[in-house]
């Protein structure tokens, strides 16, 4: 079984589900989970963790992340985006200016009411599922955080621009939201994620790129350098190693103090977060200062099968 996180460029027609699934196969490994779900018509960067890295995937779709969409305006889809049942068509007659205004009034925090079509669950169930049997219910909002968008191109009714946003925010509801304040309706046409954190859609691999990389190399090791550690994941965090008399400690996943560390010449003192490796220098974990006390706690082990 091989470990760490691989870039993949999800291609549009199939779902993230499907990539991994796709991906098992590929590998001939089951522990394998991707890091924040891409709809089936949307494109890019797909991080997905094997192996021990699978315990990353919750702290990796926390990452921020940057995409390039086209929104169309003066339609309206069920589904917010144009795979959906259009339910509203309007002229979309703003000039330039009033759109630049509208799409950049989105830049900050604002309250994003969820999509009908997604994931989300209200009393346990998939969203999704209760859109599809034809019901709406009410959602509530949830905060977001727009850092930053650049308009790449106005050409009525389409309007091409890159979104760099928090985790949890629809990137077919903001082109909603938009058409809406503009009062001609709008759905997104096109979506490419083009960044996860710091993984580049540049950097990112197909599925058909890394089949034959793995075939060529008669399995696994074929991907070499596309495969990221998971120390790599946390590059601001120093690396300590443990005394030999405290590995046994480690390997169970007990607290340890900085006595049982050998730190670099060059480190802080007493860090909050530290990435801790055995004596014989494999990483094990990552563990956490407990306060005051003096001790770390482990936050995240990455031991065992």
């Amino acid at each position: 079984m091989i470990t760490g996180v691989l870039n993949v460029y999800k291609e549009a027609g199939f779902t993230s589900h499907d990539a991994v699934a796709k991906l098992r196969g590929i590998l001939r490994q089951k522990k394998i989970g991707h890091t924040g779900t891409l709809d089936p018509a949307a494109e890019g960067v797909l991080p997905v963790c094997l192996g021990q890295a699978t315990k990353l995937c919750d702290m990796l779709t926390d990452e921020d992340k940057s995409y390039r969409t086209v929104l169309l305006l003066g339609v309206e889809t069920d589904t917010q985006d144009t795979t959906g049942k259009i339910v509203r068509t309007a002229p979309a007659a703003a000039d330039e200016d009033a759109v630049r205004e509208a799409v950049l009034s989105f830049v900050g925090g604002y309250d994003q009411i969820p999509p009908m079509y997604s994931a989300r669950r209200v009393n346990g169930k998939k969203l999704y599922e209760l859109a599809r049997a034809g019901l709406e219910v009410e959602r509530r909002p949830s905060r977001v955080e727009i850092f930053s968008i650049e308009i790449e191109e106005i050409a009525l009714p389409e309007v091409t621009m890159t979104v760099r946003c928090s985790k949890g925010t629809y990137i077919r509801t903001l082109c909603h939201d938009i058409g809406a304040r503009l009062g001609c309706g709008g759905c997104m046409k096109q979506l490419v994620r083009t960044r996860v954190g710091g993984f580049r859609v540049e950097e990112s691999l197909r599925l058909d790129e890394i089949a034959d990389m793995v075939r060529e190399a008669g399995g696994p090791d074929g991907l070499g350098a596309h495969l990221h550690s998971i120390p790599s994941m946390f590059p601001g965090l120093p690396g300590v190693r443990t005394k030999e008399q405290a590995d046994r400690l480690l390997h169970n996943g007990n607290p340890l103090s900085a006595e049982d560390f050998v730190f670099a010449e060059d480190a802080a003192p007493a860090p909050e977060r530290v990435l801790v490796f055995d004596s014989a220098g494999d990483f094990c974990g990552l563990y956490r200062m407990n306060g005051g006390a003096g001790r770390y706690k482990p936050e995240k082990m990455f031991l065992g099968g």
